[in-house]
């Protein structure tokens, strides 16, 4: 495996230790089907979490040692039945949450509370919003996207998030071609200006993503005939400073079906753990023993260039 390789001519190996970031996945639903999706998500759907499956999480967070931040997403994760309790309930542990938000969700019937829920809640948002123009948004996203989550962000601007320390916001940026992302501070910078002039949106923070060769994004770059040159790409950016500082080190990802995996990208290529099953074979997620992770190609999109992360850039190229 030409990542592997990479990493032990670095003399560099991938091994989990703690585990201070349990990222759930709720499932595929969601009231949008954008072209970058890595999971594949939309409106037709059917993989949904069941109360049963969220409520053996909250067990297991209950019964864990070291794990601060629930990180939810999908799919659009408030369109899951579960998704307030499992904030809430998140909550009273003690847990800093986070949810992915896509800004249209807000405007879903059945949704008109969410933005007084989550600041309620002091949920952190980290909403996806590929630029600050229609014409690219709509692009990637829809017709009328753009607008919809624009009024999205003013909506949680009114309730405190921007501007209130305890209610961050932060936006998502990923590439709409097969490039990889700007550099994230710079970018960030153009953002806030552009964002609060145009439409007096405030956030707190830009976060980089690069675009993963996988389900729809691997589909563009086969129908755009890039798919060679997109992973060249990856491989040649190959940044050892930022493979020292991937998410999977720490994270851990639950499927809506209660799966274990090692990062998001792992669980829609279906790579399981090594050596881990389900959320029913463990006692919670501090046990689980130190051991190498589940790797392949695509890992090459974590550590092209500047790193990414959920989280954003990890590193200087």
């Amino acid at each position: 495996m030409v990542f592997d390789q990479t990493l032990r001519d670095h003399g560099l190996t991938l091994t989990r230790s703690a585990v201070t970031t349990l990222q759930i996945n709720v499932g595929k639903l969601c009231n949008q089907a954008c072209q970058h999706c890595h999971v594949g998500a939309g409106p037709k759907r059917t993989e949904i979490m069941t109360r049963e499956t969220a409520e053996r999480i909250l067990t297991l967070l209950g019964a864990s040692t070291g794990v601060a931040t629930v990180d939810i997403t999908g799919g659009a994760p408030e369109l899951n039945p579960s998704f307030r309790h499992i904030v809430s309930a998140s909550r009273q542990l003690g847990m800093h949450v986070i949810d992915r938000c896509n800004l249209t969700v807000l405007f879903e019937p059945g949704q008109d509370d969410l933005a007084r829920f989550l600041a309620d809640q002091e949920v952190e948002i980290v909403a996806s919003l590929p630029c600050y123009t229609r014409e690219n948004v709509d692009r990637q996203r829809g017709r009328g996207v753009f607008e919809k989550s624009i009024e999205g962000l003013r909506a949680l601007n009114r309730v405190g998030y921007g501007a209130d320390p305890q209610l961050p916001l932060n936006l998502m940026f990923n590439p709409g071609g097969a490039s990889l992302p700007p550099p994230q501070a710079a970018l960030e910078a153009e953002y806030k200006q552009r964002l609060h002039a145009d439409f007096g949106v405030v956030f707190n923070r830009l976060f980089t993503l690069t675009n993963m060769p996988i389900q729809r994004f691997a589909d563009f770059l086969r129908h755009s005939g890039l798919t060679e040159q997109y992973g060249k790409l990856l491989v040649d950016s190959f940044n050892p400073h930022a493979a020292g500082k991937v998410m999977c080190r720490e994270l851990l990802s639950v499927s809506w079906d209660g799966n274990l995996y090692d990062c998001d990208f792992n669980q829609m290529l279906e790579m399981p753990a090594p050596g881990w099953r389900t959320i029913w074979d463990i006692a919670s997620f501090s046990t689980l023993p130190s051991i190498e992770i589940a790797m392949g190609e695509h890992c090459f999109g974590c550590t092209a260039g500047s790193g990414s992360s959920c989280g954003g850039t990890l590193s200087a190229g």
